[in-house]
């Protein structure tokens, strides 16, 4: 299980890995052994999340997210597997994390008295300003 909140864990059979061949620094070892991580989450087919947090990370996971609704993340940061695996799982528990926390509900508000007024002024300065650079309205051109 991968725990993560309190109340939320992802079972791991749920969470495919992949292991590929990392491009970068590294020697002879890049052409050798298979570092990079391709981890795939199925979060449209997931029993392990809820609805409304499915939704927001569906909505929220940008690129990384297909039209299948199956998150994709790449880890090839660090030259061993172990540690490139460990970042890819993190990175994915950090998604569902953030988009496990329901968003404020925007509460409607009005302007104030104090801010009405000064709105009020701040245009009869600016309309001032402005009819003072017009010309006076009884001379002709």
């Amino acid at each position: 299980m991968l725990r993560i909140t309190d109340t939320l864990a992802l079972d791991e059979g749920e969470i495919a890995l992949e292991f590929l061949r990392s491009g970068g620094p590294g020697g002879q070892n890049v052409n050798k052994v298979a570092t990079a991580v391709k981890l795939r989450f199925d979060a449209r087919a997931s029993r392990s999340l809820p609805d409304d947090v499915r939704a927001r990370l569906l909505a929220r996971g940008g690129r990384r997210v297909t039209r299948d609704g199956v998150v994709v993340i790449r880890a090839q940061r660090f030259r061993s597997q172990e540690q490139n695996r460990a970042d890819a799982l993190a990175r994915l528990a950090a998604m569902i994390a953030e988009a496990a926390v329901r968003p404020a509900r925007r509460r409607p508000t009005k302007p104030t008295a104090a801010s009405r007024r000064r709105h009020a002024q701040a245009k009869r300065r600016r309309a001032a300003r402005k009819a003072g650079r017009r010309a006076p309205a009884d001379e002709e051109w």
